[in-house]
């Protein structure tokens, strides 16, 4: 009988270990959605309550504070696995690497972007978004927080070997995240202006695809450079 585990058996565990380490340091994993929240916030205080005003730049800033907030979880996606050596033993697991790392990002984006995008009808609220308008932030949403941890991933392991690597991660993600906030804030700006909005999403969701192919493999491979 073989006693190699099985994709899903091995993703359950990997899963469970993730969320429990999450729940040790639920301090550190609630400060994108604490970020998110206080930059937005601070949008009304620093323009005024002027609803037009406000609704007008709405989506670019909840993207904004989206993608700001998703670049603050990105170092220790794999920088704690690699001071407790988990890193190594994911290298020498029998199921493949770029598994587990999909499964590592899959619970990354439940953990920190979800309760952002559950959370985004307040924060629009806030804005004084139009209520039309939120089904298209919505999807944006949806589509655009998981591109960009798959980026994030892929980033951050070409970086998990580099000792204070959060300016140096942060300058290599930028030019990757801005598509995503261009196609993500301009569907709704579009939407706002009575535009054709859907081509943007469509764009958006073909990257998607892309990326859950692609990008576990690619964060694979720099991990395997950055280790060896």
């Amino acid at each position: 009988m073989s006693t190699t585990p099985s994709l899903l058996a091995a993703a359950r565990a990997q899963a469970r270990r993730d969320l429990r380490l999450v729940w040790r340091r639920r301090g550190d994993a609630a400060q994108p959605l604490l970020f998110a929240v206080m930059v937005v916030a601070l949008f009304p205080m620093a323009l005024g309550a002027d609803p037009v005003q406000l609704a007008r730049i709405a989506p670019g800033v909840l993207w904004v504070a989206v993608l700001l907030a998703g670049l603050l979880s990105l170092d220790s996606l794999y920088r704690g696995d690699l001071e407790d050596g988990s890193l190594e033993q994911m290298l020498l697991a029998p199921v493949p690497l770029a598994w587990l790392i999909f499964v590592r990002v899959l619970v990354h984006w439940v953990t920190t972007a979800l309760p952002l995008v559950l959370l985004s009808p307040v924060l629009a609220e806030l804005l004084y978004l139009p209520g039309e308008l939120l089904p298209v932030l919505l999807v944006s949403l949806a589509l655009g927080t998981p591109l960009l941890s798959l980026m994030g991933a892929v980033v951050a392991a070409l970086t998990v070997g580099i000792r204070r690597s959060g300016m140096l991660l942060a300058l290599l993600a930028l030019p990757l995240f801005l598509p995503v906030l261009v196609f993500g804030a301009g569907s709704v700006m579009a939407a706002a202006q009575g535009l054709p909005w859907a081509g943007a999403l469509l764009l958006m969701a073909a990257g998607l695809v892309l990326a859950l192919v692609l990008a576990p493999l690619a964060a694979a491979a720099a991990i395997r450079i950055a280790l060896t």
